[in-house]
């Protein structure tokens, strides 16, 4: 069969788990809030797994040699503080379903969603629940009004086309104990699936979400294959553990099966492994997954989120499941949005969006507070999970797909020296002595503590124009003053204003001022000064 893997996601209490509960036919063991936790407060508080299927359609027949399709429900959480479960749910998903309430429209975790789906998937189409909560003699016009809202929001996003369904998966007793319009949400879906892109040849990568073990079997890893392919016998790594087993047994919601391709979700069973060790990770092919203490990204900001971004400040960088804290450091180039260890860029103290015709292209520096497991090109997504979650801001700061990473705990003398990021450092001196028309005599470019023989022949300019070059200390060298010499004779207007008072600078509001413009390495430990 084809497998379709939908996250389900929306705002708390809109209805989600009610909503792949009456879709459903085969539940995982943790689908639809079986968690005593969850049931207990009410509310999905870990990612549910079900499924169920319908006949292939009519538009997919010729493109698979399927006769069924069948739809793997990811039913993830909608509470603020759980977000980062949202976030890795969201990394399994070919497309999603955004459950809004009708009475309540649009909420902070609606939007939250809205944007996470952005990241993780190209189709969205969005299900408007609990209808039967609004009058019937007004629910007509009431609902114009809220998908009228519903259709303004998402065109300032790529799910501008989003079919939208009206349902009450759970009516209230007084109306229908029947769900309202399910049939016509199961057409949409049909008419809306797809083949999506599976790739079978790349190396083996599974999302593991739950892990149990089974008296007399082993240990069962439920999950979603990533990228390429598994079957019985195969060698597998947890990477985290540094331990491989072999694959006793495969199994698709409850289904024996022998092989497992990109996109599916299944049960890996393995032997000799305690599953208290693992809850949420990633297991794969031997030797596939980098320990990385730190990476780089080129930066994505998300439009929704309000606060600063800067350098050294700390965010919550999610990669699959997991969710570490991290410091970063801004860089930009204004050249290419493609990263060479053999360019420079410019160290920014703060993502700052400029207009078009300024664009650069923003790359941050992560430096994990835990090392965590990458592969190349894997998304990044930054937030700051620690603000108010009663607030009605967006959460999720950036995105990036990993660039280049270090794997060397001393990553800070390994990896750092071959980033050549500079700042841009400017000082400003005054003329102290007029000699002639080709050298000058200028001060309080540099303090007294200042090495100034490491500026020795860097370039200078006037206010009034004219490039010049440090040539030689001028008089004690714990003084700062320098000689500096023009190559051209200084024009005609400059020296007749230094000339005067027999060669000493009289001080007046039209002095002439002399700029010293210059690079400095941030990671370079000889402080060498380049222009």
């Amino acid at each position: 069969m084809l497998n379709l893997n939908v996250g389900i996601l929306g705002h708390v209490d809109s209805g989600k788990t009610s909503l792949a509960k009456v879709l459903s036919h085969v539940a995982s063991t943790a689908a639809f809030d079986k968690n005593p936790q969850s049931q207990e407060r009410g509310i999905t508080l870990d990612l549910g797994f079900s499924s169920f299927s319908i006949p292939m359609p009519d538009h997919l027949k010729l493109l698979t040699n399927s006769d069924v399709l069948q739809f793997t429900l990811v039913d993830c959480p909608g509470h603020a503080s759980l977000i980062k479960t949202i976030i890795g749910g969201a990394q399994i998903i070919d497309f999603m379903i955004l459950v809004i309430d009708a009475v309540k429209g649009i909420q902070t975790q609606t939007a939250e969603c809205i944007v996470i789906g952005e990241l993780t998937c190209d189709k969205m189409m969005v299900v408007l629940n609990k209808i039967d909560m609004i009058d019937e003699a007004k629910r007509t016009t009431a609902l114009e009004k809220i998908k009228k809202k519903i259709y303004s929001t998402l065109q300032q996003t790529k799910f501008k086309n989003a079919p939208i369904v009206d349902v009450a998966v759970q009516p209230s007793a007084n109306v229908n104990l029947k769900p309202i319009g399910l049939d016509k949400l199961i057409e949409t879906l049909s008419n809306f699936s797809f083949v999506p892109s599976r790739n079978k040849d790349e190396p083996f990568l599974f999302a593991v979400d739950h892990c149990f073990g089974i008296k007399g079997q082993g240990t069962v890893m439920t999950g979603t294959v990533l990228q390429g392919k598994v079957a019985i016998n195969d060698i597998i790594e947890v990477p985290h553990l540094q331990i491989t087993r072999k694959v006793k047994s495969l199994q698709m919601f409850k289904r024996p099966i022998q092989t497992a391709i990109q996109g599916d979700r299944l049960g890996i069973c393995v032997t000799q492994f305690d599953s208290s060790k693992m809850e949420r990770s990633i297991i794969s092919s031997p030797k596939l997954l980098s320990l990385a203490y730190c990476c780089l990204i080129q930066m994505n900001r998300i439009k929704y989120f309000k606060s600063k971004i800067k350098s050294k400040s700390n965010f919550h960088i999610t990669i699959g499941h997991d969710t570490v804290m991290a410091t970063i450091t801004l860089f930009s180039s204004h050249e290419s949005q493609t990263f060479n260890f053999a360019n420079e860029y410019q160290y920014e103290e703060e993502f700052e969006q400029e207009e078009p015709e300024k664009l650069k292209y923003y790359f941050a520096l992560l430096e994990f507070k835990h090392p965590v497991y990458v592969l190349s090109k894997t998304l990044l997504i930054g937030s700051k999970l620690d603000m108010d979650i009663h607030g009605n801001a967006c959460r999720l700061a950036f995105w990036g797909n990993l660039l280049e990473f270090s794997d060397n705990k001393d990553y800070k003398a390994e990896f750092f020296p071959k980033l050549k990021i500079f700042k841009t450092k400017k000082k400003v001196g005054a003329i102290d002595r007029f000699i002639n028309k080709k050298e000058i005599i200028v001060k309080n470019l540099f303090n007294k503590n200042s090495n100034v023989s490491n500026f020795l022949g860097l370039n200078i300019m006037l206010s009034t124009g004219e490039l010049g070059k440090i040539e030689s200390i001028f008089g004690q060298s714990t003084n700062g003053k320098v000689k500096v010499t023009f190559s051209d004779d200084l024009k005609e207007d400059t020296c007749l204003r230094l000339s005067k008072n027999k060669g000493r600078i009289v001080e007046t509001e039209k002095n002439i001022n002399v700029l010293l413009e210059f690079k400095k390495y941030i990671f370079d430990s000889t402080n060498k000064i380049i222009q």
